[in-house]
């Protein structure tokens, strides 16, 4: 039940501020801490805490923090055997602003992210044969994600996407994925009108589906959850949590969902295990760090599950 991610691999370096800086304004923050991150490498280690086996497969820097994002991904149990060592290049960083509110900002520099190519997606192919599901995101070449979007296709493996940082998706890449997770604003960028609330999500998520995803779900953060399959449309709320840190939020939703599917639980079981992750990483600040390990997160669900009508 070996769950893939391929994506990016990043240094997170955080400033805390009373809240995030107007264009042309300097604030004086609270705080500044630097953490492992990286959509993919934060997906990896979600669902590696969970206690499923995970493959990571992209790219690090030979120096600029590269040993030390290898070394935390393999402490978190993630198997980095098929991430490659870019000599030329450094690794990739994320400079995220974080308000009191728990909203963000974040500029990513790719470094060997943006040197993903057909050779990593060789690498992952050979990682795919009995595989349950591969993650992907948006912080590598796009060209790249549909090489291995088509690859998983034709393995049989469940692609899951997060469409996110969100750019324009060509239309041969949606037939090829069977979870699209966007949130809310890049869902709204996806579909060319504003998804702000759970009836807008439903709009949105019937428009992707139309496009060719199998299945659509639409994070609204604490306005809940919106799935659409092909037998149905349901509707999951958010749990009731004090949010101090959102980033990451949306990986620990992806990986959590990821590890439902890889135990054999329902679609509608899973978006539940995402919402559960999601909200716990937003309890706590900075991306991996936030990330719940599995006694953590069942004893978040035991404790909290009959919101949801799940024990």
């Amino acid at each position: 039940m070996t769950v893939i991610v391929f994506g990016s691999i990043n240094k997170d370096l955080v400033a805390t501020a009373p809240r995030l800086p107007l264009a042309g304004e300097t604030l004086l923050g609270h705080d500044f801490f630097s953490a492992p991150g990286g959509k993919g490498a934060n997906q990896a280690v979600a669902v590696a805490r969970l206690g499923i086996p995970t493959q990571m497969v992209g790219r690090v820097g030979a120096h600029s923090f590269g040993a030390e994002l290898l070394s935390n991904l393999q402490i978190s149990g993630v198997q980095t055997e098929s991430i490659f060592v870019d000599e030329n290049v450094s690794s990739g960083v994320a400079i995220i602003t974080v308000g009191d509110g728990g909203e963000n900002q974040i500029i990513v520099i790719p470094g060997a992210n943006g040197r993903v190519n057909q050779e990593d997606v060789e690498r992952l192919s050979q990682l795919l044969p009995g595989a349950t599901s591969l993650l992907l995101q948006l912080e590598i070449p796009l060209s790249a994600v549909v090489a291995a979007a088509k690859a998983a296709k034709q393995a049989g493996v469940t692609v899951i996407l997060d469409p996110a940082p969100v750019s324009l998706l060509p239309d041969e890449l949606y037939p090829l994925v069977d979870i699209i997770t966007p949130n809310e604003v890049e869902a709204s960028q996806l579909v060319g009108f504003p998804v702000d609330s759970p009836s807008s999500a439903i709009k949105a998520v019937e428009k992707l589906r139309d496009r060719g995803v199998k299945n659509a779900i639409v994070k609204l953060g604490a306005k809940g959850v919106v799935c659409a399959t092909s037998l149905e449309t349901f509707f999951i709320p958010a749990f009731s949590i004090q949010a101090i840190d959102s980033v990451a939020a949306g990986d620990a939703f992806n990986g959590a969902l990821a590890a439902a599917l890889a135990e054999g639980l329902s679609l509608r079981e899973a978006v539940v295990w995402g919402a559960a992750g999601g909200a716990l990483a937003a309890t706590k600040s900075g991306a991996q760090p936030s990330l719940p390990d599995r006694f953590m997160f069942e004893a978040f669900l035991k404790e909290r599950g009959a919101e949801l009508g799940v024990r």
